[in-house]
């Protein structure tokens, strides 16, 4: 796992990214950095989306019924997204929503 993941930290797709849905899972377009991403699962794609609902990283991953390999697949996944600024940390401001 990147360092820079925290799982008792809330995440959330960052606002300046598109997902376009693909027959593969998505692409991720951000529009700050022009970034291009490739999201290779359509669960992960579900997952990104709905990152920002949980309280933290950890209980996404929980909540989302994954094996540990699944999970450690999706860290991996996740660290890069973050290194690219597709994902970000939720801003306190955001969590009361």
């Amino acid at each position: 796992m990147a360092p820079d993941l925290d799982l008792d930290k809330p995440y959330r797709l960052n606002p300046s990214v598109a997902l376009r849905p693909e027959p593969f899972g998505a692409l991720a377009y951000h529009f700050g950095n022009r970034k291009l991403s490739f999201l290779k699962a359509p669960e992960l794609v579900t997952f990104v989306r709905t990152l920002g609902e949980h309280a933290s990283l950890g209980e996404a991953l929980d909540a989302g019924g994954l094996t540990d390999r699944t999970k450690q697949s999706y860290l991996r996944a996740l660290a890069s997204l973050a290194a690219t600024d597709m994902i970000v940390e939720k801003e306190r401001d955001d969590r009361d929503r």
